[in-house]
Formats: structure tokens, sequence, C-alpha cells
């Protein structure tokens, strides 16, 4: 995957030529995201992946993280204190 490619994920492909002083906090949150995508990684970990977002964006972002855990196969440890978002977690022991 290249990095406009995992920036469009996260909704940011316009802003590409951006530096992180000219981004909001979400936006460069939505920017750590898109780095970690790049690897295409087996796991990822995330503290508070939606946190900084608002609503909508949180909302984008975490059916992102439901699709490459379905479709990408790839392992999610999520820390979060949105209850929504913690609910719709699968749970396997």
């Amino acid at each position: 995957m290249t990095a406009s490619e995992a920036l469009a994920l996260v909704g940011l492909d316009k802003r590409e030529t951006h530096f992180p002083s000219e981004m909001s906090g979400g936006e460069q949150q939505r920017v750590a995201i898109a780095r970690a995508l790049i690897m295409n990684p087996k796991l990822m970990l995330a503290d508070e992946p939606t946190g900084n977002l608002d609503w909508q964006t949180g909302q984008e972002i975490a059916d992102l993280l439901f699709r490459l855990n379905t479709e990408e196969h790839v392992a999610m440890v999520i820390a979060t204190h949105n209850q929504r978002l913690a609910e719709k977690m699968s749970r396997q022991k």
C-alpha cells in the first residue's frame, strides 16, 4: 500500500502535501493510523483510535478498523473509553 492509498483510506487524500503543524489533532491521529496501515500489519494495537475525532469521523475510522479486521484479517487490540466502539468489538478467549 502506498502513502497516498493509506491517506485516502482515512479520508485525508486532499491533505497529502500538508505538514503536521498544518493539521488538527484529529487529522494527525488519522495520519498515524495511515502510517500503520502502510506496513500491512497482521496485528494493530490502538490506544483510543477515535479519541480525538468528531463523531462522524470516529464512525468512519471505526468502520475502517472493522473492515480491516473482517476483510484483511488484521487482528486488533483496541483500548477505548468509547462505549459504542467497545460494544461492537468481538472478544475471543
